[in-house]
């Protein structure tokens, strides 16, 4: 119950992490872009600053885009995915608790069978993680855990991440923080996945050991010039591998998220809005969402004072 705890602990912050945060926008961002920040405005509203956000970072490029500045400062607060001032990570342990065991007589090395229970074993084992030992874990609960141990092998670490930066920030300004969802609805979505997908999870993660750096290192530089269409590539490759994960976690919550965005819109005052970047993104991505219901994104331009230019 120890490691238990010790995993769950932390899981709040990769729930929304397992695929590394690409993104496509509907065309890619100017050349002189100052990041992955969009605005948007409704006349006779406010303005949305929209930020497609990595949670986690290292120390070494944890400094963010120029945007990020100018839409915060602009904000009078901040919506996130989860309302990370408020978050307790004692929930992440309970909800691991109450629906992240298996159920039954089951384990993992049933559900994965021999084989791949011992591809993932090997990988897992290397991180310090023998699956013996959280062999009644759920296989998403294991995965989110492999995720959690491989960053931190990386030296990427939350508290560097986007989200962390701004909760700090806007702590200290007295900004207030919301959040689209609820850490308990995160889980659920993974712990929605069928054991065969859960499965395929897991063994997704592990396999990404050997090119999680490569792959880490190029969707960063990418996200801080705003390349979306090199991060499209990213993104799609991860959606060709598990596709089953893709619609609770990107799809859906996207399309959920966008009547909360468009009632930003129509408060007087303005508002950062941070999603991993992946949420922006493709045919049903809040871009694409937002231009088909009229509004326009506009890219925050790099040199520009206030990139939310009011039409009069």
């Amino acid at each position: 119950m120890r490691l238990v705890r010790s995993f769950a602990r932390r899981l709040a912050w990769f729930a929304a992490t397992t695929f590394a945060a690409a993104a496509l926008a509907p065309a890619a961002a100017p050349a002189d872009s100052a990041g992955p920040v969009w605005s948007i405005h409704r006349p006779g509203g406010g303005t949305v600053y929209l930020a497609g956000s990595v949670h986690v970072l290292d120390a070494a490029r944890s400094r963010l885009p120029p945007a990020f500045e100018t839409a915060y400062r602009n904000a009078e607060r901040v919506v996130m995915e989860l309302d990370m001032d408020d978050l307790d990570p004692l929930a992440a342990a309970a909800y691991v608790s109450a629906h992240g065991r298996i159920e039954g007589d089951g384990s993992l090395r049933t559900l994965l069978g021999a084989a791949r229970f011992a591809r993932v074993d090997a990988e897992a084992r290397a991180l310090g993680l023998p699956l013996d030992s959280v062999a009644q874990l759920e296989p998403w609960a294991v995965a989110l855990a492999l995720t959690q141990l491989q960053l931190t092998k990386l030296g990427l670490d939350p508290a560097q991440g986007v989200e962390q930066q701004l909760t700090t920030r806007a702590g200290a300004d007295g900004k207030p923080i919301e959040g689209l969802e609820t850490l308990e609805e995160q889980l659920g979505m993974l712990d929605g996945l069928s054991y065969p997908d859960q499965a395929r999870f897991l063994e997704l993660t592990a396999d990404e050991a050997e090119t999680i750096a490569t792959e880490l290192d190029a969707m960063l530089a990418a996200w801080r010039r705003a390349d979306t269409r090199a991060l499209e590539r990213l993104l799609l490759a991860e959606y060709e591998r598990l596709p089953a994960l893709y619609r609770p976690l990107v799809t859906d919550r996207n399309r959920r998220w966008l009547p909360r965005i468009e009632a930003l819109l129509a408060r007087s005052d303005d508002t950062l809005v941070v999603v991993g970047a992946m949420h922006l993104v493709g045919p049903d991505g809040l871009l694409a969402l937002l231009a088909r219901h009229g509004l326009a994104p506009q890219p925050v331009a790099a040199g520009s004072e206030d990139p939310a230019v009011r039409p009069q």
